[in-house]
């Protein structure tokens, strides 16, 4: 057996279509334009390559971008007026401050200082607790990416058992709460979970988000199951550059799972477009208007 690759570009590609399109029927109809603002705070290399492609993103779906980047020494109560202005910023629908922040600044004091209206990355704890709650809230992007891709390949997720390997704040426990607004029966599973191979076995959904290189072997999964690889790691190769690798040995679970996220090509390449599912939707919320078809 040999399992479908889930195209994580071409899936990414087509839902930002959709949502240049909305952008585009909203002007049109309404003369609202959404904005989203992201925040870069020194200058790690890969948060400037996260930072240019949203940028870039962003303005081709129609939307307009701010770019706000800050030395690494700026004090916090520089950074947390700027994220005041842009709180009160009418042009900016959606604040995305870039993590991680240099360790002289206390992240969950900068999260908690953004409009959760305007929180497209779904952070701030009134988003948690509503997405906890069952409410509607703005999630986080990556998992919402997780479900997009899950939703290729299965029409529904309703009674479907699905583990989730990880409890981050950034993709396991909101990955969790999404599921079960599908319907989905929920395991969570991390670094001290009993007998995870056995637990593994018996789901339909694996979610892969513990950072570790291929964690996950191929005898953990069930014949047929669809396997989902949130993880980025970057090991060694025998040429003397690296390679990237997911949190999944994909090699052997592809000839075992029946649908599986290849890394990369896979959840990274959602997680940008989610983004600007996020803020359109944020854009529509803020304005009175119906949520867009995205």
């Amino acid at each position: 057996m040999t399992a479908r690759i889930i195209d994580g570009k071409a899936i990414a590609a087509e839902l930002r279509a959709r949502v240049a399109s909305e952008a585009s029927r909203l002007k049109r109809e309404s003369g609202l334009t959404a904005g989203l603002a992201v925040v870069l705070v020194g200058n790690d290399p890969a948060s400037e390559i996260y930072v240019r492609n949203k940028h870039r993103e962003t303005q081709a779906a129609g939307m307009v971008s701010f770019e706000h980047r800050l030395p690494a020494d700026v004090s916090q109560a520089e950074l947390l007026a700027l994220v005041a202005k842009l709180n009160r910023d009418p042009a900016v629908h959606g604040i995305l401050v870039q993590l991680p922040l240099p360790k002289s600044l206390r992240t969950e004091t900068v999260i908690n200082a953004i409009d959760p209206a305007k929180d497209v990355d779904g952070l701030h704890p009134q988003n948690a607790g509503r997405l906890a709650g069952g409410f509607a809230a703005l999630s986080p992007c990556t998992p919402l990416g997780c479900i997009i891709l899950t939703k290729s390949v299965h029409a529904s997720l309703e009674g479907l058992n699905a583990i989730v390997i990880g409890r981050s704040n950034l993709v396991g426990r909101p990955l969790l709460q999404l599921l079960l607004n599908e319907n989905a029966t929920v395991t969570i599973a991390h670094s001290r979970s009993r007998e995870l191979p056995k637990l593994c076995a018996r789901a339909d959904l694996v979610y892969a988000a513990v950072v570790k290189a291929e964690m996950v072997r191929g005898d953990w999964i069930k014949p047929g199951a669809t396997v989902i690889d949130v993880g980025i790691n970057r090991l060694a190769a025998a040429d003397g550059k690296t390679r990237l690798v997911g949190d999944v040995a994909f090699a052997e679970a592809s000839q075992i799972a029946g649908a599986i996220t290849p890394v990369p090509g896979g959840v990274g390449q959602m997680t940008v477009a989610c983004l600007l599912v996020n803020t359109l939707r944020a854009a529509c919320a803020i304005a009175g208007l119906p949520k867009p078809a995205v």
